[in-house]
């Protein structure tokens, strides 16, 4: 017999799903880049000024955090991702993050200049981010990323 879980853990199971999905369905959304670093300047300026409305910064391959950061730690992070673009990011545009809303932004995606892969274009593999800010709480991308065909068909040879 299987055990009967309480009504709460399975309303919280069903709230972490939608949370998860909301997050993918907004991931998975359209995005406009900060082209030139004025730009960035510019989404940065407007995320500062908006530090304290519950955002989730967040490195993939890392655990997803759980709680808002506050906006001491956003500012923060603001400033080391920006010092790190500028270091490794050798070129006279940014075109590497990227803004659901470069005016009223609620999402951003930050990909990691060490590994741009096809980030512009097409791709059947695009690579993930290296960070998120986003304010919705992030699920790991990492995990819900499908193993690309040839790799689940390996698999399912050796366990299908």
């Amino acid at each position: 017999m299987t055990p009967v879980e309480p009504a709460s853990v399975t309303a919280q199971r069903r709230q972490a799903a939608a949370d998860a999905d909301a997050f993918l369905r907004a991931f998975h959304g359209s995005f406009t880049s900060a082209l030139r670093w004025h730009h960035l300047d510019a989404l940065w300026h407007r995320l500062r000024e908006d530090a304290d409305a519950g955002w989730y910064p967040y490195a993939i391959g890392e655990p997803p955090p759980e709680v808002p950061a506050q906006a001491e730690q956003v500012h923060r992070f603001i400033d080391e991702i920006d010092a790190l673009l500028r270091a490794e990011h050798d070129e006279d545009y940014c075109g590497i993050v990227y803004a659901d809303d470069l005016e009223v932004p609620s999402f951003v995606k930050i990909y990691d200049p060490g590994n741009l892969g096809v980030v512009c274009g097409f791709s059947d593999n695009p690579p993930l981010p290296g960070w998120t800010l986003s304010k919705l709480q992030p699920t790991d991308l990492a995990a819900a990323r499908p193993a690309p065909r040839n790799r689940r068909r390996w698999w399912q040879r050796l366990f299908g």
